[in-house]
């Protein structure tokens, strides 16, 4: 071969090269333009919901498609997994509560992954409560009643839904049984949508889930809030008491909502995120938003989310410890 041809023959490779290097170059920044927020539930329950409304304005906060990708199953721990396994360069975050985080790894025997190993924070934004609500078919208008529905009517059992097992819902069902001498069975569910859809129906005579999950059919006189956790009444439910109130001390404490990344996230990228989310929270309508959703507003940074972590990890350790509960 002539070196003019061997001139010529590069000349053309490097020019048909040139497209797909070019492809590959237009994909790899639109992907980095592209931010994932895994929901570790279901379309249509108040994890999703919290994480639609918040993509859309960070969305305009960090000037980048921002896309929520729903990976449930197993309380969370499918999204987790997938969380472990992406990339640690600010493109996928995981939207979660306590329960994946906090609960989760003591509950099961090997979960895949350990959230301070595993994860690092980037930000927080809420925390709510978890409550008690009564089918559309079962009588109670109080807890009061409720428990005395139970025992008279009832034989003194019944099942009650919750949108994980193992989860918190499952320890406050075991232990409202131990306080007011029933005989409460956990109905596990794969979120809390499935679990309301059933409840609506009549299906399950009650359900134990966060304040978010059942507030909308609570407002419309589809369903009935009882009973909520915290230490005080919820903004957004002034007439529904606290256990507390009715007796069932111990669970002031509240969990939370926040953002979780993959270990070894460059700070920078924590910190932009971070910032966004302030942003985001301080408007006020959507701060309206959460709070008609039943969450109680606050901005945590992500050092603040890790601390709140902790606090919450440690007393839900003791409370499962002292439960004899054995992880599976």
């Amino acid at each position: 071969m002539t070196l003019t041809r061997r001139r010529l023959l590069a000349h053309t490779l490097a020019a048909s090269a040139l497209p797909a290097a070019l492809a590959a170059q237009a994909e790899g920044a639109a992907s980095a333009k592209t931010l994932r927020i895994l929901v570790g539930f279901p379309p249509g329950g108040g994890t999703d919901a919290i994480g639609r409304l918040l993509a859309e304005k960070l969305r305009e906060q960090l000037g980048m498609t921002v896309v929520v990708e729903n990976r449930p199953g197993a309380g969370g721990q499918i999204a987790a997994l997938a969380l472990k396994s992406a990339p640690a360069d600010g493109s996928v975050l995981f939207l979660t509560h306590d329960h994946t985080i906090s609960i989760l790894p003591q509950v099961v025997r090997n979960a895949g992954f350990e959230p301070a190993r595993d994860f690092v924070a980037a930000g927080g934004f809420a925390t709510f409560v978890n409550g008690l609500a009564v089918s559309p078919g079962t009588p109670a208008k109080t807890f009061p009643e409720f428990v005395d529905w139970v025992k008279r009517k009832q034989g003194g059992k019944s099942a009650i839904g919750i949108p994980a097992p193992a989860s918190t819902p499952e320890f406050l069902v075991k232990l409202l049984g131990q306080r007011y001498g029933l005989d409460l069975v956990s109905a596990p569910y794969r979120g809390s949508a499935p679990m309301i859809g059933d409840m609506l129906g009549n299906q399950i005579p009650a359900g134990i889930a966060s304040v978010q999950d059942f507030i909308e059919n609570h407002r419309a006189g589809k369903l009935r809030m009882l009973a909520v956790l915290g230490g005080k009444r919820q903004d957004a439910l002034p007439d529904v008491p606290t256990f507390d109130e009715l007796g069932l001390k111990g669970f002031e404490d509240t969990p939370y909502y926040g953002f979780y990344a993959p270990a070894g996230t460059p700070e920078a990228q924590l910190t932009r995120f971070s910032q966004a989310l302030a942003q985001v929270v301080a408007q006020p309508a959507v701060r309206e938003q959460l709070v008609n959703m039943g969450l109680t507003v606050g901005f945590m940074t992500p050092a603040q989310l890790a601390e709140r972590e902790r606090a919450y990890t440690a007393v839900w350790t003791r409370i499962i410890r002292d439960s004899g509960f054995t992880p599976q």
